[in-house]
């Protein structure tokens, strides 16, 4: 029984690290769709998302199957339901990549800082929902919690990003409605990071059965 248990987790791990990089083939899509005007590669990152979508209904009910067939103990317990509580975020940065790719339609990317910056956000967060993924599957709390102070790096660019739009919006009055986009941009990366960290505090509780918001 142990032994088919263990297989069924091994493809628990397996299915979690094709969702990961679906999420981080719709991020990378999305934002070069962006930096480039590509409207091949937007529809991209939309048709990963819907991958994206698929792939959460599959680990959910391989999840409950583990839960109901194979009475797992606590240990166990704390992973599934972890993993259950992962997949909703990370199908929520697929919501917000596509949401990137949708605004690329009307965004023309100006040249300067703020280009830079989001690209430097959009490499940030790929990086932590790469390694919060890896975190899980490799049960390493030290890259666990790498991932949750990665964050502040990618809040730091969201604040230079935000500060330069609002230079570029009293210089030139007229650039208001890009800015607002870019922002918007900005502000999906920026969610995309805080969903990242809330997969590693997961995997922080699956494997020591504490929650960091709970300390």
């Amino acid at each position: 029984m142990r032994n088919k248990f263990d297989e069924q987790l091994e493809r628990l791990h397996v299915e979690l690290i094709q969702m990961g990089a679906l999420c981080e083939d719709a991020i990378s899509a999305a934002a070069e769709a962006l930096l480039k005007g590509d409207e091949v590669l937007a529809k991209a990152a939309e048709e990963a998302e819907r991958e994206i979508d698929q792939k959460e209904r599959e680990v959910e009910n391989l999840c409950l199957k583990l839960l109901l067939q194979q009475q797992p103990v606590a240990k166990d317990l704390r992973e599934i339901s972890s993993a259950l509580k992962m997949i909703s975020d990370l199908e929520r940065i697929g919501d917000q990549a596509a949401d990137i790719a949708e605004l690329t339609r009307f965004v023309k990317m100006p040249m300067g800082n703020g280009r830079l910056h989001i690209e430097d956000m959009a490499k940030a967060v790929i990086h932590m929902v790469t390694d919060s993924v890896d975190s899980f599957v490799k049960r390493d709390l030290t890259l666990a919690r790498d991932v949750c102070r990665a964050d502040d790096q990618v809040d730091a660019l969201f604040d230079q990003v935000k500060q330069e739009l609002i230079t570029l919006i009293a210089s030139d009055p007229a650039s208001g409605e890009l800015s607002m986009d870019l922002l918007m941009v900005a502000k999906y990366l920026e969610r995309i990071g805080d969903h990242a960290t809330n997969v590693a505090e997961w995997v922080e509780y699956s494997l020591t059965g504490n929650h960091p918001s709970n300390n």
